[in-house]
């Protein structure tokens, strides 16, 4: 969003010295950026907002759902203005759609902001960078739609436009009785796996029937007895607007992992839902969908990034493609095709056909191709055909490149077709599109479709959406729309249809401050940077380019033009390298895991390197052409080095008899055959495996036969980190046996486990119950209490519960549902429990008190869900014993801690879609009122002189009522002869307004008792921070800032800093704690703060100019160094000029607030006087202790590890890589006030 988020995982990482990082560029303020050709905007992606945008979008693109919400104007809604006022009822989440879909339509931008929006939603800044499911926003976002238009004439719309309903039947065969069961839907969820497409899962789900029949009988109420009966489902009401879901990714039980469903899933661009419908008398064509959004997921089940395809209904956008937006003259008489014009095959033909001999330099074949069609090859083929060279290779029979690959000579065997049809096709290939007025030429039978990817938005064709079928960037969700619905014609091309007038205002006179703000700014941006890597300084080593010495004499930044030519960028580099003899060859050049790789050789040094599509930052490989340090060089694509993990057994006679597994990287060429594996590891013969899965484990592996042994690795599917097994195939050692075993038996699985949980004498603890996915819950139960030879009464007491791999038992299941309704899997393991499974209007739910829960300490009650919040409070209190009207209730998250609080007492629980299996947590203390924080206060102890002011009392004798002191090594507060300690006493909670400001929260802070006894005379000669793990995190400045403004969330802590004399920190300031160096005692003095104003450039220059004017010495005579003390190493921070080196590190160490040093507020800064002292050291005694603890743990951690690979009794595991830690999950919420 999950963006693009995402790494590649490496099961082995390359160690070469020269990985290198973006390095960020300051541009100086300017407006953003107008719309471009498709006269559309987009929305900007605030870090992990990719999901939200891609169904904003959605919405927007509904101008049914944009006008009914523009139709509520604000005598319904309130007022932007009165949101603060503390009897208004300002429902914002509205307001903030209404504003943000009239600056998509009507305001000039690029992109759109949605940071407003998320602020209405209660969101703070970790929110926006946290990645979410775009299904499960959908309903989130639809719930606090519905619960803000309460009370108003929309409150309505969500039900009238998106929900429709199911209807559930059983028909009894006996005595044709039907069991019938409504349910409402918002969207419609289908299956992906083992599914063709959409027509083919609502077939299954709407027309097949399942039939209870043999030992899976229906229990009918009529008839009181076991009977055949069907069961089917039919759509009784269809809303105006269809939402599908696709559920792309699953879990497998056997790895114990989630993964996405890439294969292939097609669905229609219209549909017709007749068949899966109750019959009724409606026209035929009610039941007809047209497709008009698709979002699409693009990555795996971990991360992603979503961007999605939408249908312009109203024409409100510039259909256009951008290579035919600029071609001048028009003839769309003279086009045979599309695909004529696509496929660049007949066009380069045409172009040589033109020549003498039909031959030409490859150089020059991709300038005609510039000229003749207005477009580089690299813009409009490269994606999808490769770069020129690689085509003409793969069309060999057509097209012949000499040896050196200088020129192409048109085969004659290669083209039949006479002349002068060439030329025929040349003529009408070459004619030029028009230019086309949006929304006017393409009439309704020419949908427009647009690829809406956060900021950007590009036109596509309808037929590209058959390229969302499957794979790793594929279709998510689907949103249909009747066909029968009509727009008005005046709304057609009209972006101010339906706008309330004073929105229109808003947006015309917001329109007139951008334009005047970009006719101020007159200068871009139009330099970017290139790495040079210099061919003298390579050398070819292990399959790839290493540097000789280091990067720094092997790679240098150049800052050029990018509206010059390749041609002066040659130039400009023969200047710069005085040293250089010979031809020079610019190449594209990319770092890969084995190390550096020539992919392209740039040509054309009249082309500009724009149109050469040279990237910033990139990678430029500077050499003759053929070899480097003696040795040739292939490039390109095919011969890329692929980094491989090669498993095979240890062959020394000590090891022989154990199977020591041994694992090695090796580097081969992707286009080399997989059999020379085998010669570079000097073994005769034998077996090899390629691991499918992706990770070195028994299930993946797959041997390749011997005809297969000549195949490249890239035909048999390897890439980077990919494993590869080598076994002898004379050999009786063989790693795969038990693997394979297990496999096999695992597959065969057809039983449950049920264990007794009755409390109740039985002969058997634990029965097997064979079973199939249709079999009933109910069947399952009552063959476990006869296996038990159990009383027959708990027939009607009874349940099963899942028991999770832990142990936990979770919820009941009811007896109505099939194994695979229930979701339960073959193998996995049931509780017999005492007492009923819930009714399907009731919920159970888990309860413990404290935030800190121990698994299998929960609590359990079954509650109906409609109890409001307030009773069910009551009734988890009574049942644990407590009592007290100071609690409340917390939802607990994915990652097993404590949510946000449920704060509306008056809602029920299905109302805040609680639902059964969910565990609340009883937190001491009653909310705060809305509006409100409780925020709980630390004073933040010094230990020691440090020139702040300090408290002449003990303050250990302040302790709490909870009694926390925290103490924790930071560079933050240090003040002794060190970095030393930081102490964190806690003081109590203080209960604060929103709107107060940082000064009355000081204040207010200053009331608490164990505060009294500190004496602070203001609540200026307190500095505020944040609490982050336990220590000081961010500092708040500015005193009559809200603190709403401050984006805190309701978890925040704060702990106040006292201070000498008050202070008023800027927000260029930066506040550092410096100590001076002792000489000869590796100690220093106390720290003092020091302010400084990065206005002027966060540069090391000036940072070194402050330290020197607050030292009073010569900038040139000291040296300075920033500590981290988590790693307990001093970085110095020293000062190039521009001058001596361009190199690469230039920049990265000139601005401080970037990498690799990420200076902020509070950190530690060693100052050494060079007049009295020229030790190159930093390092305290204490760093080296610290460090010496680290290599101690990392060596007992290393030890653990390989004790647990030696017990161990799968060969393999012990080779495995163990996986990257994934970021935890976290529950995604909007926060809606009551309009109740």
């Amino acid at each position: 969003m999950f963006g693009d988020l995402f790494e590649e995982e490496y099961s082995t990482v390359s160690n070469n010295q020269y990985g290198k990082g973006k390095k960020l560029k300051t541009k100086a303020l300017e407006p953003p950026a107008p719309r471009e050709f498709t006269n559309l905007s987009g929305i900007r992606n605030q870090g992990g907002t990719c999901y939200l945008n891609s169904l904003l979008q959605t919405l927007h693109f509904t101008p049914e759902f944009r006008e009914a919400l523009f139709s509520l104007g604000p005598e319904e809604l309130g007022l932007f203005e009165d949101k603060d006022k503390p009897d208004a009822k300002v429902r914002i989440i509205p307001l903030q759609l209404q504003r943000l879909f009239a600056q998509l339509l009507l305001l000039d931008q690029e992109a759109a902001s949605t940071t407003d929006l998320t602020d209405s939603f209660g969101w703070t800044s970790n929110e926006e960078m946290r990645q979410h499911d775009v299904q499960e926003l959908n309903r989130i976002l639809f719930s606090a739609l519905e619960t803000s238009l309460v009370g108003t004439s929309g409150h309505d719309l969500i039900n009238r436009l998106y929900h429709g309903t199911i209807v559930n039947q059983i028909v009894c065969k006996e005595c044709k009785n039907v069991s019938e069961r409504q349910e409402d839907f918002l969207d419609l969820t289908v299956a992906v796996k083992n599914v063709s497409g959409l027509e083919d899962a609502l077939w299954n789900m709407y027309v097949e029937e399942e039939v209870f029949d043999c030992d899976n009988l229906y229990h009918c109420g009529t008839c009181d007895r076991l009977v055949q009966a069907a069961k089917s489902a039919k759509l009784r009401k269809l809303p105006p607007f269809l939402t599908v879901s696709l559920l792309r990714f699953n879990f497998d039980f056997v790895k114990c992992e989630r993964y996405k469903e890439t294969s292939c899933y097609t669905f229609p661009l219209q549909i017709n839902l007749k068949p899966f419908c109750e019959q009724s008398e409606l026209d035929d064509l009610e039941y007809i969908y047209d497709l008009f959004s698709v979002i699409i997921h693009k990555g795996g089940c971990y991360g992603g990034h979503y961007h999605v395809y939408i249908k312009d209904v109203d024409h409100l956008g510039n259909w256009q493609f951008q290579e035919e937006k600029s071609k001048p003259d028009v003839n769309l008489k003279d086009l045979q095709s599309e695909e004529e014009i696509d496929h660049p095959l007949m066009i380069l033909k045409a172009i040589l056909l033109e020549e003498e001999n039909n031959l030409i330099p490859v150089d020059q074949l991709g300038q005609k191709l510039l000229k003749k069609i207005g477009i580089s090859w690299n813009k409009k083929y490269r994606k999808q055909h490769g770069p020129l060279r690689k085509f003409l290779q793969l069309h060999s029979q057509i097209f012949l490149l000499s040896s050196d690959e200088s020129t192409v000579r048109l085969l004659k065997n290669g083209s039949l077709q006479a002349e002068s049809d060439f030329q025929r096709n040349d003529r009408q290939i070459f004619k030029m599109l028009p230019p086309e007025s949006p929304g006017l030429n393409n009439g309704i039978s020419c949908p427009h479709w647009f690829d809406i990817n956060d900021s950007k938005v590009q036109p596509i064709r309808e037929k590209d959406i058959e390229q969302q079928f499957q794979g790793k960037e594929s279709a998510y969700m689907l949103f249909y729309r009747k066909s029968q619905l009509q727009r008005p014609p005046e709304a057609r091309a009209n972006p101010r249809y339906g706008v309330p007038c004073h929105l229109l205002n808003e947006m015309d006179a917001a329109n007139i401050e951008l334009q005047t703000k970009r006719e101020e700014c007159d200068s871009a941006n139009n330099t970017f940077e290139l790495h040079l890597h210099l061919g003298p300084q390579y050398h070819f080593f292990n399959g790839a380019l290493h540097p000789v010495v280091s990067q720094t004499e092997s790679m240098w930044d150049l800052t050029f033009d990018k509206r010059k030519t390749l041609g002066d960028l040659r130039q400009s580099i023969f200047q710069l390298l005085e040293f250089w003899e010979g031809d020079m060859v610019l190449s594209v050049a990319k770092l890969v895991p084995a190390g550096l790789h020539i992919y392209q050789t740039l040509g054309g040094d009249e082309l500009t390197l724009c149109e050469t599509e040279i990237a910033d930052g990139e990678d430029i490989f500077v050499w003759n052409g053929v070899e480097v340090g003696g040795v040739h060089i292939q490039t390109g694509i095919d011969c890329e080095p692929l980094l491989l993990n090669v498993l095979h057994l240890d062959t020394s006679s000590e090891r022989e008899k154990c199977c020591q597994v041994i694992e090695s990287p090796h580097v081969f060429p992707a286009n080399a055959e997989v059999g020379t594996v085998l010669t570079a590891l000097a073994i005769p013969a034998g077996v090899i495996f390629i691991n499918s899965a992706g990770c070195p484990g028994g299930e993946g592996w797959t041997a390749i036969p011997k005809e297969d042994m000549r195949k490249t690795f890239r035909e048999q599917g390897l890439r980077n980190g990919s494993s590869i097994l080598i076994q002898d195939s004379h050999g009786d050692n063989s790693l795969l046996t038990k693997e394979e075993k297990w496999v096999t038996s695992m597959n065969e699985i057809d039983w449950l486990h049920v264990k007794n949980l009755c409390q109740l004498e039985s002969e058997e603890k634990q029965v097997k119950i064979s079973a199939t996915v249709n079999t009933m819950v109910f069947d399952i139960r009552i063959k476990a209490i006869k296996e038990f030879k159990l009383m027959k009464e708990l027939a009607d007491n009874s349940c099963l519960r899942p028991i999770d791999r832990h142990g936990k038992l979770l919820c009941p299941v009811p007896d109505s549902y099939t194994l695979k309704e229930a979701e339960l899997k073959m193998g996995s393991s049931l509780g017999l429990c005492l007492g009923k499974a819930p009714s399907s209007s009731q919920l159970f739910l888990f309860f413990a008190m404290g935030s800190d829960v121990q698994p299998g300490t929960e609590m359990e009650i079954i509650v109906e869900e409609t109890i409001s919040v307030r009773d069910c409070l009551k009734l988890m209190l009574k049942k644990s014993g407590l009592q007290g009207d100071a609690w409340h209730l917390r939802k607990m998250d994915w990652c097993y801690e404590a949510g946000e609080p449920l704060c509306e007492e008056d809602a029920t629980l299905k109302e805040l879609l609680i639902c059964s299996g969910d565990t609340l947590l009883l937190i001491e203390g009653q909310l705060p009122p809305p509006g409100f924080l409780k925020v709980p206060i630390w004073w933040y102890q010094l230990q020691g002189p440090s020139g702040h002011w300090e408290s002449h009392q003990d303050q250990t004798n302040y302790t709490s009522s909870r009694g926390r002191v925290w103490r924790a090594a930071s560079s933050q507060g240090a003040s002794g002869n060190e970095p030393a300690q930081v102490s964190l006493l806690y003081l109590g909670d203080i209960e604060i307004s929103e709107d107060a400001t940082l000064a009355e929260l000081k204040s207010q802070a200053m009331t608490l008792l164990p505060f009294l006894e500190f004496g602070v005379p203001s609540p200026a000669h307190l500095r505020a921070w944040t609490v982050e793990r336990k220590l000081p995190g961010r500092l708040l400045r500015t005193d009559r800032q809200p603190l709403r403004e401050y984006k805190l969330g309701r978890r925040i802590e704060i702990c106040l800093e006292p201070l000498q004399k008050g202070e008023n920190l800027g927000p260029q300031d930066v506040l550092l704690r410096t100590q001076v160096r002792i000489p000869g005692e590796r100690t220093y003095t106390p720290a003092l703060d020091l302010v400084w104003n990065t206005a002027q450039g966060g540069t090391a220059g000036s940072l070194r100019q402050r330290v020197a004017d607050f030292y009073c010495l010569p900038v040139e005579k000291i040296e300075i160094a920033k500590y981290f003390p988590e790693k307990f190493e001093w970085l110095p921070i020293s000062s190039w000029n521009q001058q001596i080196t361009k190199r690469k590190k230039k920049k990265k160490q000139d601005y401080l607030q970037g990498a690799p040093y990420y200076l902020k507020d509070g950190d530690t800064i060693g100052v050494k006087n060079l007049l009295i002292d020229d030790d190159d050291d930093f390092s305290t005694i204490r760093d080296d202790i610290g460090k010496e603890k680290q290599k101690q743990r990392a060596l007992g951690r290393r030890k653990s590890q390989e004790a647990l690979h030696e017990q161990s009794s799968y060969i393999l595991s012990s080779a495995e890589t163990p996986a990257r830690p994934r970021a935890p999950e976290t529950s995604l919420s909007i926060h809606v006030g009551s309009f109740r």
